[in-house]
């Protein structure tokens, strides 16, 4: 059986009678996910971990995030776009924070200190899994390790997240997307043919390693369930790159040939790529030959569709170069709405290449709920705009209970529930810096 909240439904769980009430419960509403009931301890920062605790907050787990006494997650800071309270003064809770910390509570203590590591330690035996992201070693110097902890709790999920895994060459090294995007392969298909490697415009590396640490996670609390054991996870950024190479990895291993720049273009299928309009660009998405044939019949150059050169998919594969140009020359002729149109009418896959204003207030991204509104507690309760989940369950739906919360918001409820200090506790390890 998971480790649950509720005690009396669950008398093997490690929680004890103190965890059954949340200070905070009459400010949000309850959890409604599936890992309702599940406790996270977040000793991440910026992207990654804050990524994978996010989401499994959205599943319905009790995240605490833990942060740094005066500056916090360094990503605070990560500015200009900051949230301003009803005063119209900016706050410490810049947009790049915001997209990676809702439904968590914020407890600042200073884990460098050796009574706010053992604050940490005390609170280990009330959660179900601990997220970190830092460098190979570095928690071991306070004790807070996976080797450390476990005989506190053995049915702890303990889950690191570095940049190149906990062993190897590189496991010394410090990680950034940026690396990883480059080392792992991902650069050297992205960008302009005859251009410099380009970069993914998010954080895809670091994003992608949070959704794997997620899925992990998920799979050792099964695991658990069954054996009543936690374990050990180790995720990395290149890892996680390299892992979403698919069939461009996979082009490369089963030829040898390695595989270059395309811009817009496909490896595979063609044509699948953007296209200019008389208005601006589009995306033409042709996947099957029937495809492609009611493309030509639409696009005014019915004369391609059983033209040896093209009539099939590995033949505009081998064409591509020059089926590229007869279809631009027509493309500019229409605008982009006139080719989508047309193209949704006769099943031809397309698409517009929208901008962000588009995409918040397209129809189907508003019907899906990936735009939501929170009231910032942090700021007044001014509201702020964040992106969704994606995860639709008809069961366990996820929801938003607390927004992304400030540096320390939750210290004193959160050391009070678990570890029943009293307000002169407390005031003494503000005293002393610890909290």
């Amino acid at each position: 059986m998971l480790w649950a909240k509720d005690d009396a439904m669950n008398p093997t769980s490690p929680h004890g009678d103190a965890a059954t009430s949340h200070t905070d419960a009459t400010s949000a509403p309850e959890p409604t996910g599936p890992l309702k009931g599940l406790r996270v301890l977040d000793l991440s920062r910026i992207l990654a971990g804050p990524a994978c605790t996010q989401w499994l907050g959205d599943l319905g787990c009790d995240v605490v995030k833990v942060e740094r006494p005066g500056r916090g997650d360094d990503t605070r800071h990560w500015g200009p776009n900051y949230v301003h309270d009803t005063n119209g003064d900016p706050t410490l809770e810049s947009a790049y924070y915001l997209s990676a910390n809702r439904n968590k509570r914020s407890l600042a203590v200073d884990i460098a200190k050796p009574a706010g590591a053992a604050l940490i330690r005390e609170l280990v035996p009330h959660f179900d899994i601990v997220v970190e992201n830092f460098k190979v070693g570095g928690l071991a110097r306070y004790g807070l390790d996976y080797a450390s902890l476990r005989p506190l709790h053995p049915g702890l999920i303990y889950c690191s997240i570095t940049g190149f895994g906990q062993s190897g060459p590189y496991a010394h090294r410090a990680g950034y997307d940026y690396l990883a995007q480059g080392m792992g392969g991902f650069m050297s298909l992205t960008g302009a043919p005859d251009g410099e490697p380009i970069k993914a415009g998010v954080a895809v590396a670091d994003i992608m390693c949070g959704m794997f640490a997620c899925n992990a996670i998920v799979a050792a609390l099964y695991h658990r369930e069954r054996s009543g054991e936690g374990q050990y996870l180790d995720l990395s950024l290149l890892d996680s790159q390299v892992g979403m190479l698919f069939y461009e990895g996979l082009n490369y291993l089963s030829t040898g040939e390695i595989p270059v720049r395309r811009g817009n273009g496909h490896p595979n299928i063609v044509p699948y790529q953007v296209f200019e309009a008389s208005d601006g660009y589009f995306i033409l998405a042709v996947g099957n030959d029937d495809q492609f044939k009611r493309f030509c019949v639409f696009a005014g150059l019915v004369e391609l569709a059983d033209d040896p050169r093209f009539a099939t998919n590995n033949a505009r594969v081998k064409n591509r170069t020059e089926l590229t140009h007869l279809i631009a020359a027509q493309t500019t002729k229409k605008t982009a709405a006139q080719w989508i149109a047309g193209l949704e009418e006769i099943d031809v896959p397309s698409a517009p290449v929208n901008t962000m204003d588009r995409v918040f207030a397209d129809p189907q991204v508003l019907h899906r709920e990936m735009r939501i509104t929170m009231a910032q507690t942090s700021a007044g309760n001014v509201p702020v705009d964040l992106i969704g989940n994606p995860m639709k369950f008809s069961k366990t739906p996820v929801n938003y209970r607390q927004s992304p919360p400030g540096l320390g918001e939750h210290t004193d409820s959160v050391l009070g529930e678990f570890l029943d200090l009293d307000p002169q506790a407390l005031q003494a390890l503000k005293d002393d810096g610890v909290i």
